[in-house]
């Protein structure tokens, strides 16, 4: 059994605030260690319910977060960018199931730290008509491989947002949301051990679980945060025009869309 762990850090307990998501203080340094500890919980979940291989995958920011070094040595770790699935890389090496770990809401939300890709860019964004955060966009991208989402970590509004698009996967809470920079969490010690349960279990179950897929040809709508962002990213001519600070763009397939959006996201920096 083959797995693929794709741990964010916006979702791991005790972080709320964007400065422990930003390289270069200390602040990220610790958090960027609670991500680790919640990383190799997953995988130990993993090699507890039978797996025989595990990817994992650093799905924060720079995709380079959590020191190799400290991961646990069974698995293997994806990491570094840019590459063509971005957070569900590895999904297309054969893997049977995903677990998202320390995941969040999706932008215009009420949980913590919530925001879609990339919270300088985008206000929204909408896939076959459904707006999604990152968990239902690569959660869509790992259907498309065939592969279902079986577990998935962080805040109640992550879970309750998510529920609907993956109803058979097994959810971890490990914490409360009470605004976009606060809530109330369990200890890490606490947070590690039920996500080792949550995946184990999960695993366990995982032939009920279905791929949630979004046929082909997909239109994507994305609200910018500005009319600046939308003018620029409209110099590509593949794009439209629908509002000020609205674009939009057909793809073939969920992976072609991620990739757009993912260029999109880049684009942005030209503006910061």
């Amino acid at each position: 059994m083959k797995i693929l762990i794709s741990t964010d850090i916006e979702g791991v307990a005790g972080v709320y605030h964007p400065e422990q998501t930003r390289p270069g203080n200390p602040e990220y340094e610790r958090a960027r260690a609670l991500m680790t500890h919640e990383a190799n919980a997953a995988i130990a979940g993993a090699f507890d319910a039978g797996a025989t291989e595990v990817l994992v995958n650093d799905s924060h920011g720079g995709f380079r977060n959590m020191p190799p070094d400290l991961l646990d040595a069974r698995a293997q770790a994806v990491q570094g960018k840019p590459r063509y699935l971005s957070m569900m890389a590895g999904v297309d090496q054969g893997v049977q199931a995903v677990c998202m770990i320390g995941y969040h809401s999706r932008a215009q939300g009420r949980g913590i730290l919530a925001h879609t890709i990339n919270s300088f860019a985008f206000r929204r964004v909408h896939f076959n008509g459904r707006e999604l955060g990152e968990a239902g966009i690569y959660g869509a991208l790992a259907g498309e491989y065939g592969v279902p989402v079986v577990m998935g970590s962080g805040d109640d509004v992550f879970i309750e947002e998510h529920r609907p698009l993956f109803p058979h996967a097994t959810f971890v809470q490990t914490k409360r949301a009470t605004g976009q920079t606060s809530g109330i969490s369990l200890s890490p010690t606490q947070a590690c051990s039920a996500i080792r349960a949550g995946v184990t279990a999960a695993l366990a179950q995982r032939g009920n679980a279905r791929p949630f897929v979004l046929a082909g040809p997909v239109a994507v709508r994305i609200q910018t945060q500005t009319p600046a962002l939308a003018d620029l990213f409209c110099q590509w001519p593949a794009l439209q025009r629908l509002q000020g600070d609205e674009i939009a763009f057909d793809a073939p397939t969920v992976e072609a869309g991620v990739r757009m959006v993912n260029c999109l996201s880049a684009m942005s920096s030209m503006l910061r």
